[in-house]
């Protein structure tokens, strides 16, 4: 860094790092929080990882991991979150280590060791942060090569989504009125859970029907955010919703936006008899389009998919057209 020291700056409804690089730019970097303590925190973070390349001391996997986590932070990530809580488990075998220290042996043997508590799917997500991470190192000139972390075969995605009925049964379990929005609007913009916990009533235009899903406040990510329309069942729910609103999001619960919403679907799910996250309602809803004739086209564009082949793989196969013509031409 120059000689401009870091501190905070309130910017865009965010609070920021603010500091000189070495060319001397004033640069920014979102801490993605508007609370005050939060970004003292993240303040006194960015010094204690940046602290080693200004004094030109030896990183650490610790170090290296904890710049990555800020730096997905800064860019917006919804998985920043997850890529912190994934450093829970590692730090039990990577905290002390220098990257050159991190060999195949020992990422096999923690994928030996974590297996025996967690999926592999799970695994395979906390060895890939740490892959990351480290490429993350080697692309800011930290490391000379980043070390090779081996991944375990990622399992095939479950198959698990609700039928129209099963959405209805959930909705009809659920006692919470935020979580009973949630679960109607998921279905009906086919949306991920973090772009409904975000939208707030600027982007709902109930006159003209539709919901931008993107947050301009945020930077772009791949994950798309599409512009979707309101249909009747969404109409009227938000309707309600506004009627009501003591906040600018629609998702609130006591005048608050809602950050998660994980524990009410689980116990409407319970409820009703069902499994159900958050993002079986996303998958049932494309299940739906797709059962419903919807082109896959639509449906990608629905969905935010940066790539409709994305769509075609794991939805054209609930359309009732699926390689029909295919079978026909086998007739004898």
């Amino acid at each position: 860094m120059g000689s401009g020291g870091p501190r905070l700056c309130w910017w865009r409804k965010r609070w920021h790092v603010e500091y000189t690089d070495t060319a001397g730019v004033r640069r920014r970097r979102s801490l993605s929080t508007t609370d005050r303590a939060s970004a003292e925190a993240g303040l006194l973070e960015w010094k204690r990882v940046h602290s080693l390349q200004q004094a030109g001391g030896p990183l650490t996997v610790a170090g290296i991991y904890a710049a990555y986590a800020l730096d997905r932070e800064a860019a917006g990530k919804a998985a920043a979150p997850r890529i912190r809580d994934a450093w829970k488990r590692l730090a039990h075998t990577f905290e002390g280590l220098s990257p050159h220290q991190i060999t195949k042996g020992l990422c096999l043997e923690y994928t030996t060791r974590r297996a025996r508590t967690a999926s592999l799917g799970t695994v395979h997500l906390e060895l890939g942060y740490l892959r990351a991470a480290l490429i993350f190192a080697e692309r800011e000139g930290w490391l000379a090569k980043a070390p090779f972390v081996p991944l375990p075969r990622k399992p095939e995605p479950r198959d698990h989504r609700l039928t129209r009925d099963e959405v209805r049964q959930l909705l009809a379990a659920a006692s919470m009125p935020h979580v009973k929005l949630f679960i109607i609007l998921a279905i009906t913009t086919a949306a991920r859970a973090g772009a409904i916990l975000e939208l707030t009533w600027d982007r709902v235009d109930l006159t003209r029907r539709r919901i931008v899903l993107r947050n301009p406040d945020m930077p772009a990510t791949n994950k798309g955010r599409a512009t979707v329309p309101i249909n009747d069942t969404a109409l009227e729910a938000l309707a309600r919703a506004r009627e009501m609103a003591t906040c600018d999001y629609v998702i609130e619960w006591g005048g608050q936006r809602v950050g998660s919403v994980k524990k009410g679907i689980a116990l409407a799910a319970a409820r009703a008899g069902l499994q159900c996250s958050p993002h079986t309602l996303r998958h049932s809803a494309a299940c739906l389009m797709a059962e419903g004739g919807v082109p896959i086209s639509e449906i990608s564009q629905y969905l935010g998919h940066s790539n409709s082949a994305t769509t075609e793989r794991v939805y054209a196969r609930y359309s009732p057209d699926y390689l029909q013509r295919a079978g026909r031409a086998l007739e004898l």
